[in-house]
């Protein structure tokens, strides 16, 4: 995971200044983004797998039940990036603690790459947010979907649910890659880091690319940056 050697721009001193200072007073010396990716992919892995291993024979309807919870998520995940992870909000101030005033500090567009795997605490999720999610928000709604609509509709909502959480946790440590690792080179990859890399300019990152995992609701609601529409919406590009 260490990528100091692969980044391919300097950190601009102010960045620094934040990382070094965020490194001594927030990372333990027991800190370790290895164990802690390692951590969010197991338990969600092993959630996904335990919940299809309790299906039984159903209908085939059912199956939408995972396109409907990717749609949901991916709205979620937008309202909660542009809401309280953006502005602050009653209730939710350590949201926007940790994101705006702490992670957009931490990367920015000019320095988007991680330096070493002890970074990945500012990437990722805390663990025990994802045992809050899973037993606060996933369970309970699956259990809901289990009385019901039926018992296979609640397990793929768990499954489903659990699976976009990981997807985000995955492409949004991607993102942060620095941009010579082989998984950072690919087509699909370069497209969604710049997608992201977008959204830590401070003059967008309130109004723009509120998605990470996948920029549909983006998309569908006209918050994906887009240089040339931005430029022809402008008075004076105006054509008459």
């Amino acid at each position: 995971m260490d990528g100091a050697d692969q980044a391919t721009c300097a950190v601009p001193a102010r960045v620094a200044a934040f990382r070094e200072e965020y490194r001594r007073g927030q990372v333990g010396p027991r800190y370790s983004g290895r164990l802690h990716f390692a951590f969010t992919t197991l338990v969600s892995l092993s959630v996904i797998g335990l919940s299809v291993s309790r299906m039984g024979p159903g209908r085939s309807l059912e199956w939408l039940t995972l396109p409907a919870v990717f749609l949901l998520g991916n709205v979620v995940e937008f309202l909660g990036h542009r809401g309280p992870m953006h502005h602050r909000q009653r209730g939710l101030g350590l949201l926007f603690h940790r994101h705006t005033e702490q992670h957009h500090r931490f990367f920015t567009h000019e320095a988007l790459s991680y330096e070493s795997h002890r970074d990945v605490k500012m990437v990722l999720f805390p663990p025990v947010l994802l045992l809050f999610f899973l037993g606060a928000i996933a369970a309970p709604l699956g259990a809901l979907c289990f009385a019901l609509i039926s018992p296979n509709v609640g397990w793929l909502f768990i499954a489903g649910a659990v699976g976009y959480y990981l997807t985000y946790e995955w492409l949004h440590f991607c993102h942060h890659l620095p941009p010579a690792h082989p998984v950072a080179r690919l087509s699909v990859m370069r497209h969604l880091r710049r997608h992201h890399e977008q959204h830590h300019d401070p003059s967008k990152m309130q109004r723009y690319n509120f998605n990470i995992a996948f920029p549909l609701t983006d998309w569908l609601l006209g918050t994906r940056w887009n240089p040339e529409l931005q430029r022809t919406s402008k008075p004076g590009n105006r054509r008459t």
